[in-house]
């Protein structure tokens, strides 16, 4: 699975200094939240560098980040995150560790490999709109990670689709831990390590798997 996964040279002529670390987690066994919050409060003084980055990425392929925060970027303005299931209460707490953008997803609930584009405008993208479920495009031009079936997150890392979320039934999860300069590559391959260890914590006989793309 993880070979399979690509970037599009056009993402890449877009941030040639784009890396990211993927992983596999194959044989969960998630379960609710343990109800703990996590806090915000030491993420923006370590953050923000690499928050500048991903809002000029954004200006780039035509997103006013003030309209559509990068993932980081919407971290820093929450005080708390509530607790979800313990697989999502994992990377979330990774993510404002160490100040990255990290998506997590259904890997059982794929159709094909994953990959990160510049949408034509015509990808389905399975969405919640004011309690109902609606289907909604990317804008042309649009940085989108997809799959055979559409589009699993909007906005390089803005917003995933309800098809690919993390549940207490999900058995087999794919993160996508993503940076951009001047955020360190040893940093991320750290961030990684850390998450592959509250995943044993969860499931000790979780079997995990990585790939960095570096730039």
């Amino acid at each position: 699975m993880l070979e399979r996964i690509l970037i599009e040279d056009t993402v890449r002529a877009l941030r040639p200094d784009f890396a990211v670390l993927l992983m596999t987690a194959e044989g969960l066994v998630n379960g609710p939240s343990s109800g703990d919050t996590v806090t915000t409060g030491d993420l923006a003084e370590s953050a923000g560098p690499h928050v500048e980055a991903w809002r000029e990425a954004y200006r780039g392929f035509g997103v006013n980040p003030k309209r559509a925060r990068p993932s980081v970027d919407a971290l820093l303005r929450r005080a708390e995150l509530p607790g979800i299931n313990r697989v999502v209460d994992a990377y979330n707490a990774i993510s404002v560790r160490y100040g990255l953008p990290i998506g997590g997803e259904d890997l059982d609930a794929y159709d094909g490999p994953a990959r990160l584009v510049r949408a034509d405008g015509s990808e389905p993208f399975a969405t919640v709109k004011n309690g109902e479920p609606v289907v909604e495009h990317p804008e042309p031009g649009e940085v989108v990670w997809r799959d055979d079936a559409g589009v699993t997150c909007r906005r390089w890392n803005w917003r995933q689709c309800t098809r690919t979320h993390i549940t207490e039934r999900t058995k087999n999860a794919l993160f996508v831990m993503e940076r951009l300069d001047p955020y360190p590559l040893e940093r991320l391959t750290a961030a990684g390590a850390d998450l592959a260890a509250l995943l044993r914590e969860i499931t000790p006989s979780v079997l995990i798997e990585t790939r960095l793309v570096e730039p």
